[in-house]
């Protein structure tokens, strides 16, 4: 059974909410999970504490169980510390800024 540990989606239209969850890959996005591991939520402001709570042994219990976090969820791990920060592929961005650009984004 692949696992992984991913985001599962709640809250009303315009008002996402999301649960950090155990599940397996092939249930849907918001479907059946395991165990729910943390809470999400993207509404609070990026220094609140209460933006990202997760449980970090749970979560490392899963992953030596061969749980495979999600893009989303392994920067946030990365963020909390759980994590060693990995080196990113964006050729896109190398050629915006080899070609000399002063936008907003390069300075």
């Amino acid at each position: 059974m692949a696992m992984k540990i991913r985001l599962a989606r709640g809250g009303s239209k315009k008002r996402p909410f999301y649960r950090i969850v155990a599940a397996d890959s092939r249930m849907p996005r918001d479907g059946r999970f395991i165990e729910k591991l943390g809470t999400y939520n993207p509404l609070l402001a990026k220094d609140s504490e209460d933006r990202v709570n997760m449980d970090i042994e749970k979560i490392k219990e899963w992953m030596e169980k061969g749980a495979q976090p999600t893009d989303r969820v392994r920067r946030m791990l990365e963020a909390a510390g759980a994590l060693p920060k990995t080196e990113r592929n964006n050729p896109k961005r190398a050629v915006h800024l080899a070609s000399g650009c002063f936008c907003i984004f390069c300075l």
